[in-house]
């Protein structure tokens, strides 16, 4: 067992001996490696970060625990047929149904409803173009966790009577009232001018759409200036996560019995939760894995045919030396594992140096610019394995060649 241990100890000391005596050449054939396990890391950051930046901003629009109802609402991928079928199948939601539900959802810890449209706004010659104006009940504030940076959001008084209030995003703010506080300022939607009672904090972006060009106006104001013949969307919040799919079941099975739906009716209406949106983020960004990792790997392996290519050299350099052991007693056996430990050594400092250049280029870009990267215990396994898989097999044909090797004619070689 002893002289085991002592034959790894002295292969180890060797390899490092052999590469460490020809450090740039070490290290010009391990670039290929470094920059296989750089992408692949990097990559995986990317994609991670892609994930975590989509559902970030997704709690930021939708809340948590948040589901909605409406005429037509679909994830994942669907077929234009599909989608024409529920077109033709499914029915305009009414405010009695939202009624219906807010009355019959028992594990609904709200319920609350919401319109939308999308104008452009004018106030004192200046103009905002697309701005998406949000007819709702008071408590989507909180159904969909709304953090009110001044002012107030309006009140369920100010939805029974119609108050002529709204809501405003920060790019409205900033547009409209620069340097001033418009809270208890006067804009106009349409032609109506209503108060502005509070603004929104700022939310920023989505693939490149502000999530602040939006502005907020009770339910009951916006039929009046858009009348009501639109489609009602419902929307509901479980207190906790674990009470979310008995609150999404419990309204969804209301609705169906309030357009009197039997047993094998499917729903003429969609439902969306943001359960359901994380597993499409999920394999969206688990669908851009499959193709794009593989394709980082190939450098891993013109790496590795670097890596066999420098051995094969190494294995010619020292024909004297593998002659002179075997003549003192080494096995083949042992001049192979001798040749495959110093392959693997290369790559492993190829690895470990290619994941010392991805953490650098993760820092760089998380800290100039504002795209999300996370760096995964998955990708860096995946990035480590792989290049010590690659030394050992790079190492093979070499290693073999070393001990095949006659001792009387590597000797003569010299």
């Amino acid at each position: 067992m002893r002289t085991i241990y002592t034959f790894y100890v002295d292969a180890a000391r060797i390899a490092l001996q052999s590469i460490f005596a020809h450090k740039l050449r070490a290290f010009l054939t391990l670039i290929g490696i470094i920059i296989g396990v750089a992408s692949v890391v990097v990559v995986g950051a990317a994609i991670s970060g892609l994930n975590t930046y989509v559902m970030d901003k997704v709690s930021a629009v939708l809340g948590t625990n948040h589901f909605m109802i409406a005429r037509m609402a679909a994830h994942g991928n669907i077929s234009e047929e599909d989608w024409e079928k529920m077109n033709r199948r499914n029915k305009r939601l009414e405010f009695e149904d939202y009624e219906w539900v807010r009355d019959r959802c028992v594990a609904c810890s709200e319920v609350g409803a919401q319109f939308q449209n999308r104008v452009d706004l004018s106030h004192e010659g200046e103009k905002m173009y697309g701005t998406q104006v949000q007819g709702c009940t008071a408590n989507m504030v909180s159904i969909e966790e709304k953090t009110i940076a001044e002012g107030r959001f309006f009140l369920p008084q100010e939805v029974d009577t119609a108050a002529a209030v709204i809501v405003i995003g920060n790019d409205i703010k900033e547009k409209f009232y620069p340097g001033l506080d418009p809270v208890g300022r006067s804009l106009s939607v349409r032609g109506i001018p209503l108060q502005v009672v509070g603004v929104e904090e700022k939310r920023g972006s989505m693939f490149g759409n502000s999530l602040d060009n939006q502005a907020y106006i009770p339910l009951t104001t916006y039929r009046k200036i858009f009348g009501g013949r639109q489609s009602i969307q419902i929307h509901g919040k479980a207190a906790s996560r674990e009470q979310f799919d008995a609150a999404i079941e419990d309204a969804r099975m209301a609705l169906r019995d309030k357009h009197k739906l039997k047993g094998a009716d499917e729903d003429d209406f969609g439902v969306v939760n943001t359960g359901e949106i994380a597993g499409d983020v999920d394999s969206i960004t688990g669908g851009i894995a499959m193709v794009v990792t593989p394709i980082t790997l190939i450098s891993l392996v013109v790496g590795g045919i670097v890596v066999m290519n420098i051995m094969l050299v190494s294995v010619t350099e020292r024909t004297f030396e593998i002659g002179l052991r075997k003549a003192l007693g080494a096995t083949r056996k042992q001049v192979l594992l001798q040749f495959l430990i110093e392959s693997s050594f290369l790559t492993t400092f190829g690895g470990v140096l290619g994941l010392l250049l991805a953490f650098g280029i993760v820092w760089i870009i998380s800290a100039t610019t504002p795209v999300t990267m996370t760096v995964t215990i998955l990708y860096i396994f995946l990035s480590l394995a792989v290049s010590g898989g690659i030394g050992i097999v790079s190492g093979v044909y070499p290693a073999f060649k070393a001990s095949r090797l006659d001792p009387i004619v590597a000797l003569a070689r010299k």
